[in-house]
C-alpha cells in the first residue's frame, strides 16, 4: 500500500500540471511560427486533446485507487514556498467531493476541446483559443484538488484571466473588449476578498492548509470566524455571479459558444459554489453569514428567473437559467443542505454544457417570431420595465464605484496640477509633444543651452551632492534672506496655507471619508 500511494504522489501532481503544459507547447509553437494558420490546426488539435486525454486517464486512475484501496486523502507532495513563518506547500486534498469534481473538471473538459475541433475549424485565433481553453482545464483542476489556499487561489486567478482572454477573443470589436474589462475588473473585487481570507487564515490560525483551516475553524472567536467566512463568501458570489455581482455573467457571452458553455455555463461559474461547499464547517459556526448566503441565493434567483423572462435569444436565457440555479445551490448552503447543493452542482453541470452546445442548432430551428409578455409581467408594468433593465445593477454600481474612482482620479490630476507640480517648480499645465518634428525642434533649440549649462554641472556622486546642496541654499537665500527680511518667509507660509485649503477641500468630499473607513478597517485587521 505504501508503493501504491508513493507512486499516487508521484503522479497526482501531473494532473493539473499536463494541460498547463499543453497550452505552453502550443504557445510555443505558434511564437516559432510551426503551427500557425489552417496548416498548423492539427499540431495543435493533438496537443490540446491528447494533453486534456492524459490528464483524464491519470484522474481516473485515481478513482481506481479510492474504490480499490481508499479516499487518498490529504496529500503533501513538495514544500512551495518557505519564507519566515510562511510556508505553502504543494499540497493536494483528494477527498470524495474532490475527486467527483476533478473527475467531472477532466471529462467536461476534454468533451469541450473535443466538441471545439470542429466548431473552430478556419477562425482567426485557433492556437489562441486552445491555448486558453488547455490553461483553463488545468486551473480548475487545480480550483477543485488544492490541498490549500494559496494554490486554489492560484488555479481561481489563472480561470480568471482565462475568462478575460476568450470575452474578448474577438479583440477588434470594441464591445467585447469593454465587456471582458468589466467582467475582470468585477471578479478582481471578489479576488480581494480571496487575499484577505488568505491572510486572516494565516493570521488567526497560522496555517495554509485546508483540512488544518476548517477543522481549527472551531477554535476562533465569532468575530473572527465571521470576518473568515465573509471574506471567502465574497469571493465566491463574485466568482458565481451572484447579486450584486450577477450583471457580468451576461456580459461574458461575447466568446465562441464553447467558451461559454465550460465557462459560465458548466465549470468557473460553479467555482463558487464549490468554495462554499468546501468552507461548510466554518459556514456552520456562523449564523449570520449563513443567513446571508442564503438572502443573496433567493435574491439571485429572482434576478435570474424576472430577467429570463424578457430574453429574446437561447444563449441569454440559458445563461440567466444558470444564474437561477446557482443562487438556488447558494440558498441551499444558506439552508445547511450543503449535500444537496453538492448533488445540484454536478447534475446542473453537466446538462448546462449539454444545453449550450446544441444552443446554435437550436437558435436555427427556433420559430423567430417575438417571444410573447408573460401574463405577470402584463400585469405589472414596473415589474417588466424592472426585468429588462435588470434591476439596474450594473448603472448602480457605476453610481457607486464607477463614478466616484473617476471623481477621485480626477482631484488627483487636480491636486498633482495645482500642488505637486508648483511646490517642484514645473508649470500647471506641460504641453505634450505631439510629433518628431516637435521633439526635434525642441531637442535643437535646447541643445545650445544644455552645452552653457553643462560647464555650472557637477559630475559624479560628490559633484551630484554639491550641486544639490548649492541650489537649496540659492533657493534659501533667494526666498528667504533676500526678500525683504521675514516678508519671503510669510509669503511661504501662505502658499503652503493655500496648499493646505486645497488638500482640505479634496478631503471633504464624501468619497474620501469612504476610503477613511475602508483603511481604518485594514489597520484594525
Amino acid at each position: 500500500m505504501n508503493e501504491l500511494n508513493s507512486t499516487l504522489k508521484a503522479f497526482v501532481w501531473l494532473i493539473p500540471f499536463i494541460p498547463m503544459l499543453g497550452a505552453l507547447a502550443i504557445a510555443i509553437g505558434f511564437i516559432s511560427g510551426k503551427n500557425r494558420g489552417e496548416s498548423g490546426e492539427k499540431q495543435t488539435t493533438i496537443i490540446a486533446n491528447g494533453t486534456a486525454l492524459i490528464s483524464l486517464l491519470i484522474v481516473l486512475a485515481v478513482d481506481l485507487h479510492a474504490i480499490v484501496i481508499g479516499v487518498p486523502g490529504q496529500m503533501e507532495i513538495a514544500q512551495w514556498f518557505s519564507s519566515g513563518d510562511y510556508q505553502v506547500n504543494l499540497s493536494f486534498n483528494l477527498d470524495k467531493f474532490a475527486l467527483v469534481m476533478m473527475t467531472l473538471v477532466a471529462t467536461i473538459s476534454v468533451l469541450m476541446i473535443r466538441f471545439s475541433v470542429n466548431y473552430m475549424h478556419r477562425e482567426a485565433g485557433y492556437q489562441r483559443f486552445f491555448m486558453i481553453m488547455s490553461l483553463f482545464m488545468g486551473a480548475m483542476l487545480l480550483i477543485v484538488m488544492s490541498g490549500n489556499v494559496v494554490l486554489t487561489f492560484t488555479g481561481w486567478e489563472l480561470a480568471g484571466v482565462c475568462s478575460y482572454l476568450l470575452i474578448a477573443y474577438v479583440y477588434d470589436r470594441p464591445i467585447a473588449v469593454k465587456n471582458a474589462t468589466r467582467v475582470f475588473i468585477t471578479n478582481r473585487i471578489g479576488d480581494a476578498g480571496f487575499i484577505i481570507a488568505i491572510f486572516l487564515s494565516f493570521h488567526l490560525l497560522t496555517t495554509l492548509e485546508w483540512t488544518e483551516i476548517l477543522a481549527g475553524s472551531s477554535s476562533l472567536t465569532p468575530l473572527g470566524n465571521n470576518i473568515l467566512a465573509a471574506s471567502f463568501l465574497l469571493a465566491a458570489i463574485a466568482k458565481s455571479a451572484q447579486v450584486p455581482f450577477a450583471p457580468w455573467i451576461s456580459r461574458a457571452l461575447e466568446g465562441p459558444t464553447p467558451s461559454s458553455a465550460i465557462f459560465y455555463g458548466s465549470l468557473m461559474v460553479h467555482a463558487g459554489v464549490y468554495l462554499v461547499i468546501r468552507l461548510q464547517p466554518i459556514l456552520e459556526n456562523s449564523p449570520i453569514i449563513m443567513s446571508t448566503l442564503a438572502f443573496i441565493g433567493l435574491l439571485t434567483i429572482l434576478y435570474g428567473f424576472f430577467s429570463n423572462l424578457v430574453q429574446t435569444d437561447v444563449k441569454s436565457n440559458l445563461i440567466f437559467s444558470t444564474t437561477s440555479q446557482v443562487g438556488l445551490m447558494f440558498f441551499s448552503c444558506g439552508m445547511g443542505w450543503f449535500e444537496l447543493a453538492s448533488w445540484h452542482l454536478v447534475l446542473h453541470a453537466i446538462w448546462r454544457a449539454y444545453q449550450f452546445l446544441h444552443a446554435p442548432a437550436i437558435m436555427h430551428l427556433m420559430d423567430r417570431k417575438a417571444r410573447p409578455v408573460h401574463p405577470l409581467l402584463k400585469r405589472q408594468g414596473w415589474l417588466y420595465t424592472a426585468s429588462l433593465q435588470r434591476f439596474w445593477l450594473d448603472p448602480i454600481a457605476d453610481w457607486l464605484l464607477v463614478k466616484p474612482i473617476k471623481s477621485i482620479a480626477h482631484d488627483t490630476e487636480r491636486f498633482d496640477e495645482k500642488v505637486i507640480n508648483r511646490l517642484v517648480g514645473l508649470p500647471e499645465q506641460t504641453s505634450a509633444i505631439t510629433s518628431i518634428a516637435d521633439w526635434e525642434i525642441q531637442g535643437s533649440s535646447s541643445h545650445k543651452a544644455a552645452e552653457k549649462e553643462e560647464v555650472s554641472r557637477g559630475h559624479g556622486l560628490a559633484g551630484k551632492i554639491l550641486e544639490s546642496l548649492a541650489d537649496m541654499l540659492f533657493w534659501f537665500e533667494e526666498h528667504l534672506v533676500l526678500k525683504s527680511g521675514g516678508d519671503g518667509l510669510l509669503k511661504l507660509l501662505n502658499i503652503i496655507g493655500h496648499y493646505l485649503l486645497q488638500i482640505e477641500e479634496l478631503l471633504s468630499q464624501p468619497r474620501y471619508l469612504m476610503l477613511l473607513i475602508l483603511a481604518t478597517f485594514v489597520v484594525i485587521i
